[in-house]
C-alpha cells in the first residue's frame, strides 16, 4: 500500500531509512548513508514540482533549477534538519571529529532536464559539510563528479545520501545529462560558529 503523502512530507512518518552504526566510505572523505525511502523520494519530487518554483537564483554564482525544501514546507525543512542532526551527524563525527552541527544553511531539490539545465560547472560549496540524496533514477548522465577524488555517484542508490567536506578539498561538477530527468536533494550544513559571520 502506498505511503500517505501528507504523513511522509509533514509528519516524516515512514520517510527515514535508519543509517546503521557507521557511514560507508565510497571515496576519499566521501561518505554514504541510507537516508530516505523510495516513497519519500517520490513524494518530495511531486511536492517540488507542485510548487512551480524550479528556477535559478540571479545572484547564485553556480545557478541551478532548484526549489528549497523551506519553500515546499517549513515543517519538512525542520524534519530534515533534525534528521541530519540526530541520525546522520553522529556518524559523520566518527570520521570528522572536529565538525560542529549548526543546522542547515539550505536544502533544495535540483532538477536536470533537456532544454533547461543539463549540467553544473566545477565548484565548491560555501558550507561546512555538503550532501546529496539521489531522488530518481530514470535518467542517463548528470553524474555528480569529484575530479580530485576520481569518483562519481553513477551507482548511488535512490534514497541514499552522500556527504563530504565542502570548502576546499572536494570541488565537484555535474556531467552533461544524456536523457531523462534527474532530481536530487542538495544539502548544505551551516558553517561552524567561527566562520559563519565571515561568509554571511
Amino acid at each position: 500500500m502506498p505511503a500517505d503523502p501528507l504523513a511522509l512530507l509533514l509528519g516524516y512518518d515512514g520517510a527515514v531509512v535508519e543509517p546503521g552504526s557507521d557511514a560507508l566510505s565510497v571515496a576519499p572523505d566521501i561518505l554514504e548513508v541510507p537516508f530516505w525511502t523510495s516513497d519519500m523520494c517520490d513524494e518530495v519530487i511531486r511536492a517540488a514540482e507542485h510548487t512551480g518554483h524550479f528556477e535559478p537564483h540571479p545572484d547564485d554564482p553556480v545557478p541551478g533549477h532548484e526549489v528549497s525544501l523551506a519553500t515546499i514546507s517549513p515543517v519538512l525543512f525542520s524534519h530534515v534538519e533534525q534528521h541530519i542532526g540526530s541520525r546522520i551527524w553522529p556518524l559523520l563525527l566518527h570520521h570528522w571529529p572536529l565538525i560542529e552541527y549548526r543546522g542547515l544553511r539550505d536544502a533544495f531539490v535540483i532538477r536536470y532536464r533537456a532544454g533547461e539545465q543539463t549540467s553544473l560547472r566545477l565548484h565548491n560549496d560555501i558550507a561546512q559539510v555538503s550532501g546529496t540524496v539521489r531522488l530518481s533514477e530514470d535518467y542517463v548522465g548528470a553524474d555528480l563528479h569529484f575530479p580530485r577524488q576520481q569518483w562519481d555517484n553513477a551507482h548511488q542508490p535512490v534514497g541514499s545520501a552522500l556527504f563530504w567536506p565542502s570548502l576546499v578539498t572536494h570541488p565537484h561538477e555535474v556531467t552533461p545529462l544524456v536523457s531523462g530527468t534527474k532530481y536530487g536533494l542538495t544539502i548544505w550544513c551551516d558553517l561552524p560558529s567561527d566562520l559563519s559571520e565571515t561568509f554571511a
